[in-house]
């Protein structure tokens, strides 16, 4: 199969560094053109299923304005420019738990959006976490750290406590993993 190609770009908003829209012409493997094809740019990003040494799985319960109410939570956040996703992974880790693991899996790396972008998910699973140091998280939203067992992170995919669908789907890979 062949892949539809970008002809043209045009910036029609700039909000860096969180957003960026384009307009894009594209051209279609039949020849067909499409001009104005939203486009968004937002930064990738990480999330970890973490487990502790003990087989706890750390999840935040917090609040989140997407969400407009409470949600359980994995670690994660952006990855900054030039920065590996697996670096990233293991800085926001330490940063938002205080937690190291010294066992990584790359559950794999998703496209948010096939057809409009919106940034690349970067999925790890961390086991054997153990705490190092205290959280010197930057985050906006209160949240509270939790530890819980699988049974209760398997009850909380299956009614949908992660509501973002990130998280959702990290959590959800990472019970299939370990």
């Amino acid at each position: 199969m062949e892949t539809w190609k970008t002809i043209a770009r045009e910036l029609k908003l700039d909000m860096s560094p969180f957003l960026r829209v384009e307009s894009h012409t594209i051209k279609l493997p039949d020849g067909q053109t499409l001009e104005g094809w939203p486009w968004l740019i937002s930064p990738d990003f990480v999330n970890i299923a973490a487990i502790t040494q003990d087989g706890k799985y750390l999840c935040f319960r917090q609040t989140k304005y997407g969400v407009q109410n409470t949600t359980l939570a994995p670690a994660g956040g952006y990855i900054e420019p030039d920065e590996d996703p697996l670096a990233a992974a293991k800085r926001e880790l330490l940063e938002e738990t205080g937690y190291e693991a010294p066992h990584w899996e790359n559950l794999g790396k998703y496209r948010v959006d096939g057809n409009r972008g919106n940034g690349t998910a970067h999925f790890f699973l961390a086991r054997d976490a153990h705490k190092v140091c205290e959280i010197d998280a930057d985050d906006l939203e209160e949240q509270i750290l939790l530890t819980l067992s699988r049974a209760e992170v398997e009850a909380a995919v299956a009614r949908g406590a992660f509501k973002v669908l990130p998280w959702q789907t990290v959590m959800a890979l990472a019970l299939l993993r370990w």
